[in-house]
């Protein structure tokens, strides 16, 4: 019989976001634990790439089974002894932090700027999760030093462990791919990658493309989401050069193809598309906001969301100065290399994990 503690990980569902990326890679590396998944529902947009030692899905559906789901969690942590749980994102952190019994250590990563998202604005959902933080203590991770303070300034809730654990990328991942042949040097590629809806403001892009529709600049954005229409409906009508290429596997492969790496969202928790940016040493121009100055900090170029012509600018003196966009490039994977791998990320997580377990037997 093993001897290994068992963790439960739950989550809302296996969508390709950045906390169940951040998931199914963590998983393959924390061989030393029995790794039980739980998700609300059933959707798994990774296949076979996510592995763990036991999956249960409690068929939530809509929210007015969220009674019963905590029912269904709290039976299932006590059938299979759970040692620790580990929630991520908004729903599945409330069912776990009201269905895990209180001996049982409870761990809470959050994944972004709560302030700015839409589920915390709906006053009974606010009102649940500060029902739930006072009925079961969290280990609070916060996957930026932004994201960390605005979670418990905008809750009031007051703090009782918390650990910075910024999101990572698998650098090896990065190596020896093949570097693509630029057919047509003349034009300027940018590329985007993101899911099509609020805060990524993929329509910041299109209006300063629209602007651009005479000149040698072609953007592509990968990604799919609500907005689709609306995007294409904007490039439609203003005759801006954005392709929408929908959504790829494995997308951040494809930077190789293009010039400039561009983001232009409205607020991050600490972006993966970014990071995975920075490994493949492209040069960023990015939207001027907090969680892309802690990542990027003196590696990109930041532009102003009230000022498209600054974006168009900064735009244009990249494509004109080649080396400037390698000097930033080289020093984006530089940066990534000596903060953001998963490398870093496990030794955090190990810690973390060993420290509330052995609290626990205190």
């Amino acid at each position: 019989m093993s001897n290994k503690k068992t963790i439960l990980h739950i989550i809302d569902y296996m969508g390709r976001g950045g906390a169940e990326v951040m998931l199914v890679k963590v998983l393959k590396e924390l061989k030393e634990y029995h790794n039980i998944v739980v998700t609300l529902n059933p959707q798994n947009h990774f296949g076979d790439e996510f592995t763990c030692d036991e999956y249960h899905c409690l068929q939530m559906g809509s929210f007015s089974k969220f009674p019963l789901a905590i029912m269904r969690l709290h039976k299932f942590i006590r059938q299979n002894k759970v040692d620790l749980v580990h929630s991520h994102l908004f729903t599945a952190t409330l069912v776990a932090r009201f269905a895990t019994p209180g001996h049982i250590p409870l761990i809470t990563t959050i994944h972004t700027n709560v302030s700015a998202s839409a589920e915390y604005k709906k006053g009974y959902l606010r009102l649940l999760e500060k029902m739930s933080y006072r009925k079961h203590k969290s280990t609070i991770i916060g996957v930026s030093s932004g994201v960390m303070q605005q979670y418990f300034s905008f809750f009031n809730h007051k703090p009782y462990k918390e650990h910075l654990l910024y999101t990572f990328v698998d650098i090896k991942e990065t190596e020896d791919l093949p570097v693509a042949v630029k057919e047509n040097k003349a034009l300027f590629r940018l590329v985007s990658i993101g899911a099509l809806r609020y805060p990524k403001n993929q329509q910041y892009l299109i209006r300063a493309f629209a602007q651009l529709k005479q000149e040698n600049f072609e953007l592509d954005i990968y990604g799919t989401g609500p907005l689709q229409k609306e995007l294409e409906q904007m490039r439609n009508e203003s005759g801006a050069r954005v392709i929408l290429k929908g959504e790829v596997k494995n997308a951040s492969r494809l930077l190789s193809q293009y010039d400039l790496y561009v983001m232009p969202s409205e607020f991050e928790g600490f972006s993966l598309s970014i990071l995975e940016a920075m490994a493949m040493q492209m040069p960023m121009l990015v939207s001027d906001i907090p969680s892309f100055r802690e990542q990027c900090a003196d590696t990109a170029l930041y532009f102003d969301l009230k000022a498209p012509d600054d974006f168009i600018s900064k735009l244009k003196m990249l494509a004109a100065d080649e080396a400037l966009r390698n000097n930033l490039a080289a020093a984006a994977r530089q940066r990534v290399l000596d903060h953001f791998t998963l490398e870093h990320h496990m030794k955090g997580l190990r810690k973390i994990y060993s420290d509330t377990l052995n609290d626990k037997q205190q």
